[in-house]
């Protein structure tokens, strides 16, 4: 197959371009870096790129999504098989600062690529990378519970996480979160309208080893690093109890690959570590310090971020009813213990 991947260098982008090259598919990779413009040179993805272009079967394209006629022009060109679309401004701390640039990156490109797409190869696979943060602040909403280093939801009907069917209305977003539910829409729309095999997938925490995370996104790979260079870490709010789940970048793929092969039409899954990946950042620190060693030197700030979750954890009984075959591989000691070990 011919495979279009964009956000080639980032973690989920990399992961991706990594598995359908080893399975010898031809792999167009679009990335311009833009990550290190966003986050300063920690958050650069040229060694991602650099050992994606080790590969004959992968080509690179240095193009901005944002650029309409260079997208326009790539799917006329090469005509994929299969899109991936993982390029975007992740951050939404950042997002408010620079407005423009999030909601073009977000929705603009994403838009960009399917009108490419519907064009040059309508029936294609394009799969669009979306975000838990599609639900806002409605997660807040919910009845919780509150132990002695966590948060976790009180309703019996939440005992497996946050589905599908949670409202992504009437509640605050955060400007990431808004530019992501344009593209998140916009790619059902074209799967729903239009008849394309397009899957939206909103993705909890993702995680791996190729992770550049830095303090504004990445947080398990960003909170890893301060702990082995005993850089001070600051915890946001929620006095530390806020619970993420957390997925291999590879069990992602690997749910892109049941997807591709029995694809549906602007059908949206939930995809994370579930509730059995899931911990508080006080539990994800007492982890780290067992597993590395190091005592996490860390604060507490009563601030937290705008439109942050207390409690998320995915529900994925839809996806798992639809692709039976596929389970985590990554548990979160694995996922951490990769992280520190690289």
């Amino acid at each position: 197959m011919k495979i279009l991947i964009t956000g080639s260098g980032g973690l989920i982008g990399s992961e991706a371009s990594r598995f359908f090259l080893w399975k010898k598919h031809k792999v167009f990779g679009i990335d311009n870096n833009t990550r290190q413009v966003l986050f300063g040179p920690a958050g650069s993805v040229l060694v991602n790129i650099e050992n994606l272009n080790k590969f004959s079967n992968y080509v690179h394209l240095n193009v901005d999504i944002r650029n309409r006629s260079e997208i326009l022009s790539i799917f006329k060109r090469y005509k994929p098989d299969v899109v991936i679309h993982c390029a975007a401004q992740p951050s939404h701390d950042k997002a408010a600062s620079i407005p423009f640039d999030d909601f073009d990156i977000n929705a603009t490109g994403t838009i960009n690529l399917l009108e490419s797409c519907r064009l040059h190869c309508k029936d294609a696979v394009f799969i669009n990378m979306s975000t838990n943060k599609v639900y806002g602040d409605t997660p807040n909403k919910l009845n919780l519970i509150e132990s002695e280093k966590r948060y976790d939801f009180a309703d019996e009907k939440y005992i497996n996480g946050i589905n599908e069917t949670l409202s992504i209305d009437n509640c605050l977003h955060s400007l990431f979160g808004a530019s992501k539910v344009s593209s998140d829409i916009i790619a059902q729309e074209y799967g729903k309208y239009f008849g394309m095999n397009v899957g939206i997938f909103r993705g909890g925490c993702l995680t791996g080893p190729q992770h550049t995370g830095v303090e504004l996104h990445g947080f398990l790979s960003y909170i890893v690093k301060c702990a082995l260079s005993d850089k001070p870490y600051t915890i946001f709010g929620y006095k530390g109890k806020q619970v993420r789940d957390q997925i291999h970048s590879y069990d992602v793929i690997k749910a892109f690959e049941c997807f591709i092969e029995n694809p549906r039409q602007g059908e949206v899954y939930n995809i994370g570590g579930c509730k059995e990946n899931s911990a508080s950042i006080l539990e994800t620190i007492d982890l780290i310090n067992k597993l590395t060693g190091k005592k996490l030197n860390y604060a507490m700030s009563n601030d937290n971020r705008v439109g942050d979750h207390i409690c998320y954890y995915s529900d994925m009984s839809k996806f798992k009813i639809h692709y039976n075959n596929w389970s985590l591989t990554y548990n979160l000691t694995d996922i951490i213990q990769e992280i520190y070990e690289c």
